[in-house]
């Protein structure tokens, strides 16, 4: 069943202009059809379409859903955009479909790319979220210079994944896997093409941010965003995992 979003369904019973377009001239909904619907905020309702207006379709409410979350805890991904604004779109595409809560783009000191479309990351994080049949989607910041951010008050573990030492060669930096508290909320701080400078990484370890390395390997920083956003995904499905999907005693799995 195809689903579409609407965020204030439970309000209105009518799917926004481009969803109503979508749904009654691309796939000819007709009276009586069945659909389903997400407000991107934990929500998936089953709806019976009342009235297929191609600007305005009118439904009914038939029932309502709470899925359980993907994993536990909140993950925060604050990531300097990349000069090539493809590679970002990627990223938040990718860490759309994977869970990742929510994304901030970071001004910073070696940032190429000092401003963005954040209509245009809105789009493309609905249309991933769409597609892979999130319920809950992800918040996209707009673009925040670091200073401001690091000021927040972030209720939540704190991390910078520099490389201003290297991956490895200092003793302070532990491997971010090793460093997640499956369920605790989590900031992790990456930074743009040329890295972050050392006083942004200073004033990050003053406000609490902890230095980890995302491996040996060099990556990219969209690379860099999205595999620390699948390592916190990870650490929060990790009990479900080690249960197995059917719950039973892992030794009863093949």
């Amino acid at each position: 069943m195809y689903q579409f979003f609407a965020p204030d369904i439970a309000i209105t019973s009518c799917l926004p202009e481009e969803e109503s377009q979508h749904c009654v001239q691309v796939l000819r909904a007709q009276i009586g059809d069945k659909i389903q619907i997400t407000d991107g905020r934990g929500s998936l309702y089953t709806a019976e379409i009342t009235n297929p207006h191609r600007h305005h379709c009118e439904v009914r409410i038939v029932s309502e859903e709470h899925p359980e979350p993907l994993h536990e805890g909140h993950i925060h991904i604050a990531i300097a955009p990349t000069k090539n604004i493809d590679r970002i779109e990627w990223m938040i595409e990718k860490c759309t479909e994977i869970g990742v809560d929510e994304i901030t783009p970071l001004l910073c000191r070696f940032s190429e790319r000092k401003n963005i479309n954040h209509d245009r990351l809105q789009r493309i994080m609905i249309a991933a979220a769409k597609q892979s049949l999130k319920v809950t989607y992800p918040v996209i910041n707009e673009l925040t210079p670091f200073n401001d951010f690091i000021a927040q008050n972030h209720h939540a573990d704190k991390f910078i994944a520099h490389c201003a030492d290297g991956y490895d060669a200092n003793p302070n930096k532990f491997a971010l896997q090793n460093c997640l508290t499956p369920g605790h909320a989590m900031v992790i701080l990456i930074g743009p093409e040329g890295d972050f400078s050392e006083q942004e990484i200073a004033d990050a370890l003053k406000a609490g941010y902890k230095p980890v390395s995302l491996g040996k390997a060099r990556l990219r920083t969209e690379t860099a965003g999205l595999v620390a956003g699948m390592v916190a995904v990870l650490a929060g499905e990790k009990r479900d995992l080690h249960r197995g999907n059917s719950g039973s005693n892992p030794s009863q799995q093949r």
